[in-house]
């Protein structure tokens, strides 16, 4: 048997020739293995470019990895007693090494059976010096460096191929709490990492589970805009919630995506509506404002009556501030005004029959006045003579006399434009215009653009089943589907499918959700009783298209771009005190927002070609392991470099094959097969225009 300083000295690959901060140059021995070394007792490829090698020191071993290897000329031969070269092409040829320091390993003992563990720690406590030995590590330093015997790393994403394949585990709290990017040109494997870091973490929670529980309380949301991840979720069946624009299959577990309107905040309304900031924005805010207060839970119907009145009597001030043309001048003029009166009566008479007592006769008495004036100028053709000024003042103090009887408790109220409280959309186009009016006639062209954008927006078939408020559904209700119930008890994973989102409406559906998230969070952890948070992943995937770089302006955004941008941003600065983690993936990491990738604490990075994307990674890294990043243009499909707060050092991984079933549908198209007919595409174009335009099946 071997003492421990043979077995040391048996490690041993050559000395320290010179060092600075960020190389160490290394002289091999002449006996180093030269493709194979069994030094460890097992068989391991060595010299290998990014392989492990240690320096031992005296607070354990300093841990580098391999930058260049080459021969150099020596001025004067060096052998081995009697031993010659096994290298021929060179006079006098020396093997040499390159190494990048980048962490400490130190070894104690395990107090229950004194076996020796091994820990990897960032930085270096201490430099070697020259002239000291070089080491391979053994398959359990290994396996410390990179990790595997961590027992915080519970989930295994992959092997290493520069390590014996040992096994690469992450640590969820890690990997989620502080952000992850996963980065990578298309076809590298980047969206099947994405579905197997979610899979592999829900099966080690599952195989993890405390007495009791039946599933991992994992709350996922996915946010698809190619509807890649509903196959690679499919086996999870009741586990996953399937969210899609109607019409769905709900033999399949397909839902109706819904995003009411209703649900939207101030800055949501005027990026989608393009509310310049002059006098539209304000207008569009307050018309919220008031809408969202008449659905305020507990206000009387007589204030809601009331408010609706008023709007009336500000549009019949607007008319008698602008002169009797309104009223009294063109044909085209006095027809509208009297069709006006006769809603008014028509709306007062139907509002009647909500209240009671002295309300209901009130508003009797007011339909009848109005009626009555609208009636008397009716010619026999059915249009209407001119109105008269006092026509017009009569039917204003008749609509005030309701205003005076009914205390206005909407000026109370402390609902905001950003509350989430239903209202019928539909009515906001016409209450802008009403407000304008009470602004005078000046505001009316600047409103008119803008109520005939939201109508527009509304009137939309393509976007009535998304944000429409029909049918109807509770904001506790969509929570329950879209973040998850108590527990997961409806699934821990949710996919929003947006491949048919309108492109008008894209990036406001993905900031209202990423929002609306991220605010049930922070509720969440406030009304904790120990101001716990819920932890919650939310995936966004192609996120270059939604986090764009650019720069913030002040105040609220203008554009949708914007709006989503300033979101994730927001996420991915605060989201972690809440519980919120966020998965980005990208295949242009130089074309997204410098705030949310400085947020990101871990990197997955498959291979990367653009070179502007490579000089963006190449600073998100330290100098000593640039080196380990110049493979990115040549990795194989599922490897990638994983680097950050979920490592002590960066590590080439080759990640875990997910069966083909598992897998989302983003892999190669198959030419060859379908041109010689092995892989048959037939088509139906009437099938598919019927459903594109929504025409019903017969």
């Amino acid at each position: 048997m071997s003492s421990p300083i043979e077995r040391l000295s048996e490690l041993v690959i050559g000395t320290v020739e010179s060092i600075s901060s960020d190389e160490i140059r290394v002289l091999l021995d002449l006996d180093a293995p030269q493709t194979t070394a069994l030094n460890t007792g097992t068989p391991m490829s060595f010299p290998r470019l990014n392989s492990y090698v240690l320096i031992p020191n005296e607070t354990g071993a300093t841990v580098a990895y391999v930058t260049w290897i080459g021969i150099e000329r020596s001025p004067y031969p060096k052998r081995s007693g009697l031993k010659d070269f096994g290298l021929i092409d060179l006079p006098f040829p020396l093997r040499k090494m390159s190494l990048s320091p980048i962490g400490t390993l130190t070894v104690s003992r395990d107090r229950r059976d004194g076996t020796s563990v091994y820990e990897l720690s960032r930085g270096i406590v201490a430099f070697p010096s020259v002239g000291d030995q070089i080491l391979i590590p053994t398959p359990e330093q290994i396996a410390a460096i990179v990790g595997a015997k961590d027992k915080d790393r519970r989930v295994r994403i992959g092997s290493s191929p520069l390590a014996a394949n040992t096994s690469i585990m992450v640590d969820p709290d890690k990997i989620f709490g502080r952000h992850v990017a996963i980065l990578g040109n298309t076809g590298s494997g980047k969206s099947c990492s994405v579905a197997g870091l979610i899979r592999w973490s829900l099966d080690a929670a599952q195989a993890a589970l405390e007495q009791g529980a039946a599933e991992p309380n994992a709350r996922f949301i996915i946010l698809d805009p190619n509807g890649e991840y509903a196959k690679a979720f499919a086996d999870k069946g009741g586990n996953v919630r399937l969210f899609r624009v109607p019409p769905v299959d709900s033999q399949r577990g397909e839902r109706a995506l819904r995003l009411p309107a209703w649900l939207w905040n101030g800055h949501e309304w005027s990026a989608v509506s393009f509310a310049r900031p002059g006098a539209q924005r304000p207008l569009l805010l307050q018309a919220l404002r008031e809408l969202k207060n008449g659905k305020q839970e507990g206000t009387p119907r007589t204030t809601i009556v009331r408010r609706y009145l008023y709007s009336y009597r500000v549009m019949i001030d607007a008319m008698l501030t602008e002169g009797a043309a309104t009223f009294a001048g063109s044909a085209t003029n006095r027809r509208r005004c009297g069709e006006l009166l006769d809603n008014i009566s028509a709306d007062c008479e139907d509002l009647a029959k909500s209240v009671d007592g002295q309300y209901c006769a009130a508003l009797e008495e007011i339909s009848a006045t109005i009626g009555g004036v609208a009636q008397s100028r009716r010619s026999s053709n059915g249009w209407f003579n001119a109105f008269s000024v006092q026509d017009m003042e009569a039917t204003r103090d008749v609509l005030r006399s309701f205003e005076n009887l009914v205390e206005d408790t909407f000026a109370a109220a402390q609902l905001t434009e950003d509350a989430p409280i239903p209202f019928d959309v539909h009515m906001l186009p016409e209450h802008l215009e009403r407000i304008a009016a009470t602004e005078g006639g000046a505001l009316a062209g600047f409103i008119s653009t803008l109520g005939m954008r939201i109508r527009g927006l509304m009137a939309d078939p393509r976007l009535g089943p998304v944000v429409g408020s029909e049918p109807e559904i509770t904001f506790d209700a969509w929570l329950d589907d879209l973040v998850g119930s108590n527990a997961a008890a409806n699934g821990q994973v949710a996919i929003i499918d947006l491949s048919l989102v309108p492109s008008e409406i894209i990036h406001v559906v993905v900031a209202v959700f990423g929002r609306l998230t991220f605010e049930a969070l922070q509720r969440y952890r406030r009304k904790h009783p120990e101001g716990k948070p819920l932890p919650t992943i939310l995936v966004l995937e192609e996120a270059h298209n939604f986090v764009r770089r650019g720069s913030n302006e002040d105040g609220p955004p203008e554009n949708p771009t914007q709006l989503c941008r300033e979101t994730f941003e927001k996420i991915a600065r605060e989201g972690r005190k809440f519980g919120l983690g966020l998965m980005l993936s990208s295949q242009r990491p130089s074309e997204l927002s410098p705030t949310v990738l400085a947020q990101c604490n871990t990197f997955l990075l498959h291979r990367i070609v653009n070179d502007l994307d490579q000089a963006l990674v190449a600073r998100l890294v330290p100098d000593n392991v640039a080196g380990l990043l110049k493979e990115l243009p040549s990795l194989p499909s599922r490897q990638a470099v994983l680097l950050g707060w979920a490592t002590p050092i960066p590590l080439l991984v080759e990640m875990d094959e997910l069966a083909e079933a598992h897998r989302p549908q983003s892999s190669d198209p198959d030419f060859w097969e379908v041109w010689i007919g092995r892989s048959p595409r037939a088509i139906d174009w009437p099938a598919l225009v019927d459903d594109w335009t929504g025409k019903p099946e017969s």
